[in-house]
């Protein structure tokens, strides 16, 4: 284990303290440890329910956590399109808005 605080420490830990263990232990400890899926496909299955739920807050994370796990941009931009039938084009734009900015892509 790191010394460094999590993100969930860093974020909530002071407020709420068992909420952010229960993110770091459970959550991200177990749940995304399972040898079921690989984390590529866990980032996909949550960045797409992210999209579907227009759970804003949490896609630039997940949108990078998918990055790092092996999704790449083209997947990511596919997956939002696909979507926008699905859960609505509102939140596929909304979605696609936010991972360009994780992208880097902001301008362009």
């Amino acid at each position: 284990m790191t010394d460094q605080p999590s993100i969930a420490q860093q974020t909530i830990g002071g407020i709420a303290p068992k909420l952010a263990q229960l993110t770091d232990e459970v959550l991200f400890g177990d749940i995304w440890e399972r040898p079921g899926l690989s984390k590529r496909d866990r980032s996909l299955i949550t960045v797409t329910a992210l999209v579907a739920l227009y759970r804003t807050e949490q896609m630039p994370f997940h949108l990078q956590r998918a990055l790092d796990n092996g999704v790449t941009k083209d997947e990511i931009v596919e997956v939002i399109t696909h979507l926008a039938f699905y859960a609505g084009w509102p939140n596929a734009m909304t979605a696609m808005n936010l991972a360009k900015e994780v992208f880097g892509e902001a301008n362009g």
